[in-house]
């Protein structure tokens, strides 16, 4: 017998990380999930583990194809429409990070085509899909508001997306709009930020999913967050990390 969904999300970039880490959580939580990832064999081996706790619908492609985000569109449409976006999914374009005047244009273009345009782009094909009151959590960084050296290329793409989200909160107030900084974390992105680094020093993603779990599941205001300074319940930071 198929499991009782309460509540469906979309969570792009779900095989590792910050992503997975929250897909795991509102799996156990009676969450719907459609999940995406560049990487197939890791994208399979995650839905296999979740599919034991909820229904999962998992699409491997790339969020800045048409054709996958249709895709996409199209699994949320079957799985019964979504009460939330998480646009998760991001690159940070080289390693190390070079000065913005070394920065190669041609990859600043894709920076922002994966971490901007391809957010707005898959909500706009999944539009249809979204229940009323839906959330949509855009996954930002404190690049986007600190000027840190090395960082104007995956930083300036956060600021845009920043204000993309503001915007799209106050043409949409039906929906509640998420803009989150999910904090430093002990991740692949974060190690090829700093790849002669090491950080293990640095939290592991769990640490940040009570705060999303409050948005998703809470009743807060369209705006920006820091995940980490985010009230939480204390059911939601049991599950949270497995506790």
């Amino acid at each position: 017998m198929a499991p009782e969904i309460s509540r469906t999300a979309l969570i792009t970039g779900a095989s590792r990380g910050l992503g997975l880490a929250l897909a795991r959580t509102l799996a156990r939580r009676g969450w719907g999930l459609v999940i995406d990832a560049r990487g197939g064999e890791a994208l399979e081996a995650t839905r296999r583990e979740l599919a034991t706790q909820t229904r999962v619908l998992a699409i491997a492609g790339d969020v800045t194809d048409p054709v996958h985000r249709d895709a996409l569109a199209g699994a949320a449409r079957s799985i019964g429409g979504l009460d939330a976006v998480v646009n998760n999914a991001g690159i940070l374009g080289p390693s190390p990070q070079p000065a913005l005047l070394d920065y190669p244009a041609n990859v600043l273009e894709q920076v922002y085509r994966t971490n901007v345009v391809a957010p707005l782009a898959l909500l706009q094909a999944v539009r249809h899909e979204l229940k009323p009151g839906a959330r949509v959590l855009n996954v930002t960084s404190d690049a986007a508001v600190e000027p840190y050296e090395g960082w104007g290329g995956y930083g300036s793409g956060k600021a845009a997306l920043e204000q993309l989200s503001a915007v799209l909160a106050v043409e949409n107030p039906s929906l509640r709009v998420y803009w989150v900084d999910p904090g430093d974390m002990r991740t692949q992105m974060h190690q090829e930020a700093f790849p002669a680094e090491n950080i293990t020093d640095r939290p592991l993603p769990e640490v940040s999913v009570p705060g999303l779990l409050n948005l998703l599941e809470g009743e807060q205001p369209s705006g920006r967050y820091r995940a980490r300074e985010i009230g939480v319940a204390p059911d939601l930071v049991g599950e949270a990390v497995g506790g």
